[in-house]
């Protein structure tokens, strides 16, 4: 099976995930974003173009699904263009630790968050506190944990 196939069925396999289970795993409001880290993973393994790439893609079927036209697609598509611009000289041996996978989690879904929070305030002019706690930080925390116990339990 080609790489490019096999990777679009991973990145539909996480999008499903996303969509069907973990958004409607919210703590206190706060969901977790594996698609973003999906994104972030193809963006250090492969490069900017790859990343810009699949942050365009999945964000615009994020998009779709949640009803935010250009959000999703643009935010996705920023982070996994920045992400790919970091030199990366063993991008094939790539080993991550799960305190890195928690802190990598954390910084890249506090960025993307805060992006998206900002877009979406301006775009529908709500200014409340949940905006901030819930999906920006919230959020992101969740996203971190999330990180952390996908690598702990992908290391065995």
């Amino acid at each position: 099976m080609p790489i490019v196939v096999r990777h679009l069925l991973i990145g539909i396999a996480v999008l499903a995930l996303q969509w069907l289970i973990l958004g409607r795993l919210r703590l206190w409001g706060a969901y977790p974003d594996v698609v973003l880290l999906y994104i972030a993973y193809t963006a250090i393994r492969y490069g900017r173009q790859a990343g810009a790439i699949t942050g365009f893609g999945f964000g615009f079927l994020m998009d779709a699904i949640y009803d935010t036209w250009g959000l999703h697609m643009f935010v996705k598509t920023l982070v996994g263009f920045m992400l790919g611009m970091l030199p990366s000289s063993e991008r094939d041996n790539l080993a991550i630790q799960p305190r890195q996978a928690f802190v990598g989690g954390l910084v890249i879904a506090l960025v993307h968050n805060g992006i998206f929070v900002t877009l979406l305030a301006l775009q529908s002019g709500a200014r409340n506190s949940f905006l901030v706690t819930g999906l920006w930080l919230g959020s992101a925390l969740y996203t971190a944990v999330v990180a952390t116990l996908f690598r702990i339990f992908s290391q065995r």
